[in-house]
């Protein structure tokens, strides 16, 4: 696999990403093919200084990754002034890590699986100049989705916590080396 490169995730590119969302492992994970659509709206919505789960979202970014100009992956999501652990039984905080931080999550093409296609779209996302003032990237990963947990550990990202929130889900973390 060579490395990727990220545009944008535009409305034009909309009908390559959309259909992936089909595929009943992607649906039951993230959701069928209106999850593109409405990451579409809500980052056409202004979101800036809005609060969540302890956190200030800042801005949005989404992304294509790209391979020989063909759509493989898909990696966008939220800007925080700090990432914050939620309990969402009890609806608090329970730990800060300073440092502007990106939420994201992503999907890869599922004929690409395999191919080491998130490992390299995770490593572009990290090295997008867009992101250059993010120090720390998460990814919260259904704890049984080993695919995507090797992916990311592959392109660096380590464990928050080797136990799982209360939402099944397992949060994985890379700071940005020349942090």
């Amino acid at each position: 696999m060579t490395a990727v490169r990220l545009v944008p995730f535009t409305p034009e590119l909309l009908p390559a990403v959309q259909p992936w969302f089909e595929h009943p492992e992607v649906r039951r994970r993230l959701g069928g093919p209106d999850w593109p659509v409405r990451e579409l709206a809500l980052r056409a919505a202004a979101r800036d200084q809005e609060s969540f789960r302890g956190k200030t979202v800042l801005r949005v970014h989404s992304f294509v990754a790209l391979d020989d100009d063909e759509p493989v992956a898909h990696v966008g999501g939220d800007v925080y002034d700090r990432w914050a652990v939620w309990d969402p039984a009890r609806a608090e905080v329970l730990a800060v890590h300073p440092g502007r931080a990106m939420g994201a999550a992503y999907v890869v093409d599922p004929a690409r699986w395999g191919r080491g296609v998130g490992r390299e779209t995770l490593r572009a996302l990290v090295a997008a100049p867009e992101l250059a003032d993010v120090v720390q990237f998460v990814l919260g990963i259904d704890e049984d989705n080993a695919a995507s947990r090797a992916a990311a550990a592959a392109a660096g990202f380590v464990p928050l916590s080797e136990r799982p929130d209360a939402e099944g889900m397992v949060y994985v973390r890379r700071i940005r080396e020349d942090a």
